[in-house]
């Protein structure tokens, strides 16, 4: 039986083998096992987890956990969703030029979260954000940051993304709008 570091190294192993990233791993004291994955940068079948996503790696990690002999009584796989956090330094930068809500350790100025553009600076981390007067930029290292996740992002009328081009600009491909292909 694998050991608290073994199954998180065997998931990990496992869903990087199928090409995903994992963001998360959780186990509770009543048996639930949480995976949370993720795309990986520049994935050819696009940037959000699907429910097929989830199920191919359910059944695998099923599979992988019974040969062996990791006990758990359920096993969760899902996206990290639309707040998805920062963990490793990878994230950080693939998530550069994003918003991002912060809690420091340590108060900076009477105040642990900020929420702002999150912008690489030499070997740490920046922040930029308006304190309702003006611009300030908050410097830090990942060691300072208690939690850090992406603001979510919702576009009820589609998911365009925040450089999508506006609704009333022709499409550069009808057909995948939707649209009718005239010939």
């Amino acid at each position: 039986m694998a050991g608290q570091a073994g199954w998180q190294a065997l998931v990990e192993r496992t869903v990087v083998g199928l090409g995903y990233e994992v963001v998360d791993l959780e186990r509770n004291a009543r048996g639930l096992l949480r995976v949370f994955i993720d795309k990986v940068p520049g994935d050819p079948t696009g940037e959000f987890i699907t429910v097929d996503d989830c199920e191919k790696v359910t059944r695998q990690l099923q599979y992988l956990l019974e040969v062996e002999g990791v006990p758990y009584e359920r096993l969760e796989v899902s996206s990290p969703g639309l707040d998805r956090p920062l963990r490793k330094p990878a994230d950080y930068q693939r998530f550069a030029g994003q918003e991002v809500d912060i809690t420091l350790k340590v108060p900076f100025q009477n105040r642990k979260k900020y929420r702002g553009v999150l912008e690489a600076e030499g070997d740490g981390w920046r922040l930029v954000f308006n304190d309702g007067k003006q611009d300030q930029a908050l410097s830090f290292s990942i060691d300072e940051v208690r939690e850090a996740r992406l603001v979510p992002v919702v576009d009820f009328k589609g998911r365009r993304g925040r450089n999508a081009a506006p609704a009333d600009a022709p499409s550069a491909n009808a057909q995948e709008d939707g649209g009718q292909v005239s010939s």
